[in-house]
């Protein structure tokens, strides 16, 4: 069984991304790849990391030992004005190679509309630099997210084809996750003259 740790990146408390988290949680547990014990939801509305830096980092500790243990991540980050929201920013500023160095992580972007591209070219400029995050050349996007993905059935042509396309999405990071255990093994994080990225 994989470790997998879902990032729901919005601040807001009862969010449309935490609704994601749960719903893509489920669907690895129903797929045979994870359980309620190997997999983990981190809500950053639920328990917000204070703006870094911070003399308390609130659930940080929590947090990293929840991000150390996992073979693969899913980064849910919903857009706001065009742009990923501060609160995934903010957490990709605590994240370090010790936690996610040469993981695999499935980006997913969110939208109340027809949007939810931007959050994806955003953390795929920025957000990997430190801590080395290795996001799959695939993505999700969820759009129109209060219309889809509200209960165990389908209701319309879009929700069906987000529910195939996750499924596509969460095989595609298991193969990787089970691929890059090796390779993340065989690394080296000593060399201080490298301690971040270029």
């Amino acid at each position: 069984m994989l470790n997998i740790a879902l990032v729901a990146g919005s601040s807001r408390n009862n969010s449309q991304s935490g609704k994601i988290a749960r719903v893509l949680r489920q669907r690895l547990i129903e797929m045979g790849q994870t359980t309620q014990d190997t997999s983990s939801i981190i809500d950053l509305g639920l328990a917000p990391l204070p703006l870094w830096p911070a003399e308390d980092a609130g659930p940080w500790g929590m947090y990293q030992q929840q991000l150390a243990a996992a073979d693969a991540v899913v980064i849910i980050a919903p857009e706001w004005n065009g742009m990923a929201c501060p609160a995934i920013k903010n957490f990709f500023i605590y994240a370090s190679k010790a936690e996610l160095a040469h993981k695999p992580g499935l980006l997913v972007g969110v939208s109340s509309g027809i949007g939810g591209a931007y959050p994806i070219s955003e953390l795929r400029a920025s957000s990997y630099k430190n801590c080395r995050l290795c996001y799959l050349p695939e993505h999700l996007i969820v759009r129109q997210v209060e219309k889809v993905l509200n209960g165990p059935q389908a209701v319309d042509e879009a929700d069906e084809r987000i529910r195939a396309r996750i499924d596509y999405a969460l095989d595609v990071l298991v193969r990787y996750a089970h691929a890059l255990q090796p390779v993340r093994a065989a690394i080296s994080f000593d060399n201080p003259a490298f301690a971040n990225g270029m």
